[in-house]
């Protein structure tokens, strides 16, 4: 059972895809969310939840604070999933902004706007490396300055390449068999 843990939809419980989707546990999302509340980067942040599965970690954010969120899901049954979870926490926090956009993440990137706070990527562990920096690439210019990327990934895989996209991993944190790198737009490009 995946549900929403904490903010004004605590509690709910939301639906998980039956195919190709691997939710992030409760323990992640638990200790994930603590350290980006602790930085301040949740509320009224605009939060993009690329391979969004079930919609789970960008409804959290919503549930937490943030003022707008955008989900996309490729898997028609998959995002028709989201939607349901969309339209269950939208229920509980009332005004709030949430998009479902059935789509590839790459061809997304290509054509959104940001600039986003917070982004999470948490592709399915089969993804190859080129597609995850390609990813990585479109969306460094769709962040704000002092945005917080995090890729959720196997722990096995090879870490993202955050550099070619001009980001910077300030912190790696393993959970099992899975890995998150938080990352931010480095220095360098900030100033371009």
């Amino acid at each position: 059972m995946t549900r929403i843990i904490a903010g004004l939809a605590r509690g709910l419980r939301l639906d998980v895809p039956g195919n190709g989707t691997r939710p992030t546990s409760d323990r992640v999302r638990e200790s994930l969310f603590g350290a980006l509340e602790s930085m301040g980067v949740i509320d009224d942040a605009r939060v993009l939840d690329l391979y969004a599965g079930s919609g789970a970690l960008g409804l959290e954010a919503l549930s937490r604070g943030a003022a707008d969120l955008d989900l996309v899901e490729r898997s028609r049954p998959a995002a028709a999933v989201v939607r349901r979870n969309v339209a269950t926490v939208a229920r509980a926090l009332g005004d709030a902004t949430a998009r479902v956009h059935e789509s590839a993440v790459l061809a997304f990137l290509r054509r959104a706007s940001g600039p986003y706070d917070l982004v999470f990527t948490d592709p399915p562990y089969d993804l190859d490396d080129q597609s995850m920096d390609a990813d990585l690439i479109a969306l460094a210019p769709l962040l704000s300055a002092d945005a917080v990327v995090v890729i959720e990934r196997a722990r096995r895989a090879t870490p993202p390449d955050v550099g070619a996209a001009g980001l910077e991993v300030f912190r790696e944190k393993s959970y099992g068999d899975t890995a998150v790198w938080w990352a931010q737009p480095a220095a360098e490009s900030q100033s371009r």
